[in-house]
């Protein structure tokens, strides 16, 4: 069972491997450019996993095909624990989904290490639509004539997933637009030519306190700490629609049982950390953790037989 906040220490390794790892530099790889969630919260949690593990933490951006490239550098470094990647929802579950012929397995070829935490997307509109509720948008949807526009933040992404979700369980059509990036859609829905978006909270905030940006719904079953006051789709009656984005560490294939033990010590007791985990939450993401690598690794499976199901039925899947 996945913990909030779970205390640090829960894995030691042994004595004489806590000696020997980490023997150099940590290389932390961001599947994503500079500037977004995943690279400010991968920074965040390098720092200080850094001091608690005695070496630097090497942050490198290696952005391209919705993570993949980045994925696949890690997946074939030496399993040695000096080489891990900040996995995704998106980047490491959904996009192996959606295009079958990523050169790594995400099964065979990586080791699971531990969770970080988990952004609640939202699903956000054009407030000139008049859509305040999933209800509402249920409706102005089944009558649209075009279908209602949703961007995305790129095909296979986890704003693509939870659109499917979207229309699947609301049982509307909804024609998908996808962007490089969240950025480029924000602003076409700003700016009216898009009718629907979804993302973490944090980059929506501004536009949401401006009235520029209508929140319809937190995709789960809590609100956002950082969105309090936008009702999650639970509360609406829509159990179903469930979706966040989560953060973990993933290491190569093989990578000792120790070494990955080592890692989530020290991650555990950076996100223990009060100041570190508010500068987290500041993101939108809210601080979970696992107790050992087994858990997120029966987590990862979840998540893969969940969304699978979403991307067959959405018709997700490319080639």
């Amino acid at each position: 069972m996945l913990t909030r906040r779970s205390l640090p220490g829960l894995l030691l390794a042994s004595p004489a491997l806590a000696q020997a790892f980490p023997q150099r530099p940590i290389r932390l790889v961001i599947p994503f450019t500079a500037g977004g969630s995943n690279d400010i919260l991968g920074r965040i949690l390098a720092e200080g996993m850094a001091t608690r593990l005695g070496v630097p933490i090497v942050v490198e951006n290696r952005g391209g095909a919705g993570g993949v490239l980045g994925n696949d550098l890690v997946a074939k470094a030496p399993a040695d624990g000096h080489t891990i990647l900040l996995a995704g929802s998106g980047s490491f579950v959904i996009s192996a989904l959606t295009h079958p012929r990523v050169p790594y397995d995400p099964e065979r070829d990586f080791s699971p290490v531990g969770l970080m935490g988990a952004s609640p997307n939202i699903i956000a509109a054009d407030p000139r639509l008049g859509i305040n509720d999933l209800a509402a948008l249920r409706e102005r949807g089944r009558n649209a004539n075009p279908s209602l526009t949703f961007g995305t933040a790129g095909a296979g992404t986890t704003a693509h997933a939870l659109g499917a979700m979207t229309s699947l369980t609301l049982g509307i059509p909804l024609e998908f637009v996808h962007y490089r990036g969240t950025a480029p859609a924000l602003q076409d829905v700003l700016a009216g030519r898009v009718s629907l978006i979804s993302n973490a909270a944090a980059p929506f905030i501004p536009f949401l306190s401006a009235g520029t940006l209508r929140g319809i719904a937190v995709a789960g079953r809590g609100r956002s700490k950082v969105a309090p006051t936008i009702p999650t789709s639970v509360e609406q009656g829509f159990p179903d629609l469930d979706s966040a984005t989560w953060y973990g560490l993933v290491a190569p294939a093989g990578t000792p049982d120790t070494v990955r033990a080592r890692l989530l010590e020290a991650m555990n007791a950076t996100l223990a950390d009060a100041p570190t985990a508010a500068r987290i939450e500041e993101q939108g993401c809210e601080v979970e953790t696992s107790r050992t690598p087994e858990e997120f690794g029966r987590f990862l499976e979840r998540e893969r037989q969940r969304w699978g199901v979403v991307v067959e039925r959405g018709r997700m899947r490319e080639g």
